[in-house]
């Protein structure tokens, strides 16, 4: 497929609530994304993007800063730098508080000690990033957005995100058969142990069944937010696979392992059916220099867009030239897809 205007990119992605933009780091996802951002937002459509990437460049592009609260940039856009270390924080918090409904007042000690250790553990920080993505992703729509931009780390963080509401939701099903498995355990031992109250009427108040007093409630309780993180996981991996609602945008540039990393990156989306909807080569020269030095990486980049064109022939290509200067600020971002 050709190279297309930029101008039908944006036409393109007009009608879609939800879009992601990855790729390989440096090719110019966080200016890609700022500037779709910036565009509709310049067509008064209520506008958020949200960077998860922890290198934080999204306030440098908008040349505002930002945090992981909601910041207002004009009056139809607003940005979030989503903060791994204060999601962890919050998560784990939220953790401490679910578990302290319930458990023995006795061993919360050694429960804050150990959640303080699993911040630190693999996978503590994606698996909180993502539902702080998922509650954002799942929420926009009703905060009155007509889009939310993701502006994502590097592709390989960028498709575990992607493919985890589905895997999440699975390990939530587990914990919820396994609290239903100790829910009979514990009406079994509640039977047993009012069996023995009547044959025996000397006090057993020192030795009575743990499960047998204020449990019930307690652990519904637990079940209760399980249920809702299972229920927010389902309409994240819903709104993901709907290609009505969501677009994938890839970005890349005209070089050997940006394209080596795009072809895997389009492998793995498919594998878990989310297809690309587009793909945008930045930073492309144009044809024709002055400059021998330039003239020759135009060529070398011409010979590449001969193979980009070929491997990628089922999506649309959309075309994004070297600036002369940065882009930055809303005003410069909206015009580099004009």
């Amino acid at each position: 497929m050709s190279l297309q205007p930029l101008s039908t990119l944006v036409k393109q992605l007009s009608n879609q609530p939800i879009i992601f933009v990855g790729g390989k780091g440096g090719v110019g996802k966080t200016t890609t994304a700022a500037a779709l951002a910036s565009r509709f937002a310049s067509a008064q459509k209520k506008t958020l993007i949200i960077s998860t990437d922890p290198a934080h460049s999204l306030g440098d592009v908008l040349n505002v800063a930002l945090s992981n609260k909601k910041t207002v940039i004009t009056p139809f856009l607003d940005a979030i730098e989503l903060n791994p270390d204060v999601i962890v924080d919050s998560h784990f918090a939220h953790v401490e508080r679910t578990i302290s409904a319930y458990a023995n007042p006795d061993m919360l000690p050694k429960i804050r000690e150990h959640l303080q250790l699993s911040k630190s553990a693999p996978g503590a920080q994606e698996a909180a990033m993502l539902e702080s993505m998922c509650q954002h992703l799942v929420s926009a729509a009703s905060a009155g957005y007509e889009h939310i931009i993701f502006d994502t780390a590097p592709t390989g963080h960028t498709l575990r995100l992607l493919v985890l509401p589905e895997m999440m939701g699975a390990w939530t099903d587990g914990l919820l058969a396994q609290q239903r498995r100790q829910a009979k355990l514990r009406s079994v031992t509640t039977r047993l142990d009012r069996n023995d109250s009547h044959k025996d009427n000397r006090d057993q108040n020192n030795v009575a069944n743990p499960f047998a007093k204020h449990k019930p409630d307690r652990w519904e309780q637990a079940v209760a937010v399980l249920e809702k993180r299972k229920q927010l996981f389902r309409q994240a991996g819903a709104l993901l696979h709907d290609r009505v609602q969501t677009a994938i945008i890839l970005v890349m540039t005209a070089d050997v392992l940006p394209i080596a990393e795009t072809k895997r990156a389009i492998q793995q989306l498919e594998d878990s059916a989310l297809t690309p909807a587009a793909i945008v080569v930045n930073q492309l020269i144009t044809p024709t220099q002055t400059d021998s030095f330039w003239q020759q990486r135009a060529d070398r980049q011409q010979s590449l867009m001969s193979e980009i064109t070929q491997t990628f022939k089922n999506y649309p290509l959309y075309p994004i030239y070297l600036q002369q200067t940065d882009v930055r600020g809303t005003d410069a971002l909206s015009g580099l897809l004009s």
